[in-house]
């Protein structure tokens, strides 16, 4: 018999008993720590508040719709006369003066016309003493047989030949001098055909195009061929293309203003002057025009350059604006904001719990105002608006409404503020009362990362755990 001095049973029973207590031990282990990491609980709080501070700015309620930049005088210059164009003394680009010469047309027909009726009118002209030397012997004749007839000297007959050959011949000068009359006519208007072969500049303005070349020949007898347009770059017009379902919104003599593509962050400032009642559909898609004119004093804006175009609703400019995700706006009445009433996406609390509001201080808000001059841009005045003064109780319901804010004082306490929220923004609220500069408030909450916390449940990076790499 062997024995076993370690003290370890070597039986296969005791041998099997230790397996199972190792067995035991490491699935106690991934209990442990499988607890501890899925269940494991943290005192730190999962969001806090966030934080901004009541500060002056500007607020803006737009409606956004593309355009395209037109001259708002242009006129096409076409020829009235047929023939070659012979010269062409413009090109794209060039500024002319009303009256310029623009091109000419081969002249030789109309010129040949024009010597014609002149050969015509001289011919006429030399008949014209031979008919008056007619017309003066008939009319002494018929004298001297009015003096016979009268002594019973002459026959009746020799009478009446007098008479009618006076008749004939006052009768041929008159004949003979409205064809003279005639052809004046047709000089003048063989002559206008000549000079209709010269083009002159009809307006001041720049060439924007040319549509025939030199040597082309022009047919004017059906249809005025345009040569070349002219417009007046000096004002331009935006035709800025309106959805239906915003058209609404938009009256004429509305602030507008808009960007171009190549100019950066300049802004050009403007009035809108027409909607056209008629509608152009684009692909089932119903569209109204807008039109609007800008000045365009450095030449800046070109003929079909492409605007975005922002319609103002509503604005304010340097006044009280807090983050939207700050207001809570007050029902006033179930009658007032009812499902027809009511704005979608702001939130609302019960009527009973506002209360009397008034402004925190004079001159609470500015209104932003626009230059009244079209074109005007870069810096835009702030003229005086409607300034609430301590004590006013009167506000316009369509513009000003009650709303609660959460504030935070310096120790961290907060409180709920009754407040007048102005022109209000997807992103900002104007504060006509209840506030002041630098007043904090709470505009929403952030949620903090936890490093014990697996993807899908607000904490760690994506693809991994938490504080760790990802596998």
């Amino acid at each position: 018999m062997t024995s076993n001095t370690s003290g370890f049973d070597l039986s296969p029973q005791g041998r099997h008993r230790r397996s199972l207590y190792l067995w035991a031990g490491a699935l106690a282990v991934v209990l442990l720590a499988a607890y501890f990491t899925f269940t494991g609980q943290d005192d730190s709080p999962d969001s806090e508040a966030r934080i901004s501070l009541v500060a002056i700015g500007s607020i803006e309620n737009t409606i956004a719709a593309s355009g395209s930049l037109q001259p708002s005088e242009y006129v096409d210059v076409g020829a009235q006369v047929s023939g070659q164009l012979q010269q062409l003394y413009v090109e794209v680009g060039d500024v002319v003066e009303q009256g310029q010469l623009l091109a000419e047309i081969d002249a030789r027909v109309q010129a040949a016309r024009v010597e014609a009726s002149r050969a015509s009118i001289e011919a006429l002209e030399a008949q014209i003493a031979a008919r008056e030397a007619s017309l003066t012997l008939a009319r002494a004749n018929a004298e001297r047989q009015a003096r016979l007839m009268a002594a019973d000297a002459t026959s009746q007959l020799d009478y009446d030949n007098a008479m009618n050959a006076l008749a004939s011949a006052e009768s041929s000068l008159i004949q003979l001098q409205k064809q003279i009359e005639q052809n004046l006519a047709s000089l003048e208007s063989s002559e206008t055909e000549l000079e209709f072969t010269r083009i002159y500049a009809p307006m001041a303005g720049t060439i924007v195009s040319v549509f025939i070349e030199e040597g082309r020949t022009l047919n004017a007898n059906q249809q005025a061929p345009i040569i070349l347009r002219i417009a007046d770059l000096g004002t331009m017009t935006v035709e800025a293309d309106i959805s239906e379902a915003d058209i609404g919104d938009i009256k004429s003599d509305m602030d507008v203003y808009f960007t171009t593509l190549g100019g950066g962050a300049r802004r050009w400032y403007s009035k809108v002057r027409q909607i056209l009642p008629t509608p152009k559909i684009e692909n089932n898609v119903v569209l109204y025009t807008g039109l609007f004119d800008i000045a365009n004093d450095d030449d800046a804006l070109l003929p079909e350059m492409t605007a975005q175009v922002y319609f103002v609703t509503a604005s304010a400019r340097d006044v009280l604006t807090i983050p939207m995700g700050a207001v809570t706006f007050i029902e006033r009445s179930a009658q007032r904001n009812g499902p027809g009433n009511s704005r979608p996406g702001l939130n609302r609390v019960a009527a009973g719990e506002q209360g009397d509001l008034a402004p925190n201080r004079p001159a609470a808000r500015q209104l932003m105002d626009f230059p009244s001059a079209t074109g005007a841009e870069a810096e835009r005045p702030g003229p005086p608006g409607r300034n609430l003064q301590a004590g006013d109780q009167e506000f316009d319901a369509d513009t000003v409404r009650p709303a609660l804010v959460t504030t935070v004082d310096e120790a961290g306490n907060q409180s709920t503020q009754r407040v007048l929220v102005g022109v209000t923004s997807r992103i900002a609220a104007e504060i006509v009362a209840g506030l002041n500069e630098g007043d904090r408030v709470v505009s929403g909450v952030v949620q903090l990362q936890r490093p014990d916390r697996f993807p899908g449940e607000g904490g760690g990076p994506p693809g991994g755990f938490a504080g760790r790499r990802p596998f």
